[in-house]
């Protein structure tokens, strides 16, 4: 009964496994994703620009590449979920690196937020190049975003490296995503089958192995009247009338 329990375990375990993991990454990756969509930063500018209000920033403009990182890391988690075990290892290196870049451009953001809306800065004011624009932001806000998008690299991360670790228990993609075989029907009979030559049935031959008659002699075909028989079937009238 032990063992019994410990089998039905085995297989439960990896699939929960599996499944968390895949969550992780559709997480750490949705916590990104939706930060760059969110204001980052709020500038307020001095009284020189030609502004009035602040200048907010969204985290796409902060950080131009989450977005598409974002993207990418959904994409991996539903591509972990067909992929053998060697495509596995691939996609969670490709999901560290992911991870990294994500951190990265949040990390960049929160490092320099003034440079990070310089963009922004020039459009509302006309005023470029980075020292005119700093001289122009009079105070920086930063939210919390930036923040919620480096978490969700770490996710990521995280997701990815357990995947490196624990893929090789994983179970096997569902059969629906397997390749279908589709065998010679003439190579599965083998040489026993008829060959399909393409004469219709009516026109061959008497075969000896074919059912006999009541008297135990087989029953002779007239090719002639098999070729008249054929005719009118193909003419759309009844043989056997």
């Amino acid at each position: 009964m032990a063992d019994d329990a410990k089998t039905g375990a085995g297989p439960a375990a990896s699939r929960r496994a599996k499944y968390t993991t895949m969550l992780a990454i559709v997480i750490g990756a949705g916590l990104a994703l939706l930060a760059s969509t969110q204001p980052w930063i709020t500038v307020q500018l001095a009284a020189a620009a030609n502004h009035a209000g602040d200048v907010v920033v969204q985290g796409s403009a902060a950080a131009p590449a989450l977005t598409a990182l974002s993207l990418a890391g959904l994409a991996l988690a539903a591509a972990l979920a067909i992929a053998g075990p060697i495509v596995r290892i691939v996609l969670a290196v490709l999901g560290v690196l992911i991870a990294v870049s994500i951190t990265l451009s949040a990390g960049i953001a929160l490092g320099d937020p003034v440079q990070a809306a310089a963009a922004a800065i020039t459009g509302a004011s006309g005023v470029s190049g980075g020292t005119s624009v700093a001289r122009l932001a009079k105070s920086v806000d930063v939210s919390l975003w930036p923040w919620i998008a480096i978490l969700g690299g770490v996710v990521i991360a995280a997701a990815s490296i357990a995947v490196i670790l624990t893929s090789r228990r994983w179970p096997g993609p569902s059969r629906r995503y397997q390749a279908v075989r589709f065998e010679d029907t003439a190579d599965a009979a083998g040489s026993t089958g008829p060959a399909d030559d393409g004469v219709p049935d009516v026109l061959r031959a008497p075969d000896p192995a074919a059912p006999s008659d009541q008297t135990g002699q087989g029953v002779p075909i007239d090719r002639d009247t098999a070729i008249d028989s054929w005719d009118e079937l193909s003419r759309g009238e009844d043989p056997t009338r």
